[in-house]
């Protein structure tokens, strides 16, 4: 079975068509216009071994925000599309990634239940659009994801350190179990709650 999905959405600000295969090799092909969000991307796929196809355009000569939250939105529809049921994945995953002085935390639960808890300090435009990014991820895969930062500085590094964890962390919660012949949960079943 291939776990992959194609999502397309089109907007008066956005206009994205995205292809994942949840089994992939981490190939990438992106772009959105937006170098320092393909940058993100392709090391998210590649810590990930996600193989990921992104083509977007936005408003981005009005703000970057709209198209870094619409990825995100399609992102996550993507991940629900392809794990459909989540029979036999492992559910949880979790990683700590350096990044020269930066130190981040990702743990992912594919819980049905969409919430980001995200710890980062800082003020920033750009913080503000990738925790939109997350936020729009979980709320439309259904999943639970808390990113922290522990220490460390620098704008680039701690993002950079963020996608590599989600990555790798994403990687684990929905690699299949050969073990697990059902849905990783008591109730038998994981829904969008």
């Amino acid at each position: 079975m291939i776990r992959e999905a194609r999502i397309k959405r089109k907007t008066q600000e956005t206009e994205i068509d995205l292809y994942l295969n949840v089994d992939g090799e981490g190939k990438v092909t992106v772009d959105t216009g937006y170098p320092f969000l393909d940058h993100m991307l392709d090391v998210f796929s590649c810590h990930g071994f996600f193989d990921l196809e992104v083509k977007a355009k936005g408003d981005i000569e009005v703000d970057k925000h709209h198209l870094v939250e619409d990825v995100g939105i399609c992102l996550g529809r993507a991940f629900s599309q392809a794990v459909g049921d989540k029979k036999g994945i492992k559910r949880y995953g979790w990683s700590v990634i350096p990044m020269d002085d930066v130190l981040v935390r990702c743990v992912v639960d594919v819980s049905g239940r969409a919430l980001l808890v995200f710890d980062m300090k800082g003020d920033d435009e750009v913080k503000y659009s990738f925790r939109d990014f997350f936020r729009a991820f979980c709320r439309y895969s259904g999943f639970t994801l808390h990113l922290t930062v522990l220490y460390g500085e620098g704008l680039h590094h701690i993002l950079e350190g963020m996608f590599k964890a989600f990555g790798i962390s994403l990687d684990q919660a929905t690699s299949i179990d050969v073990r697990r012949k059902s849905v990783p949960s008591t109730k038998g079943l994981i829904e969008e709650v």
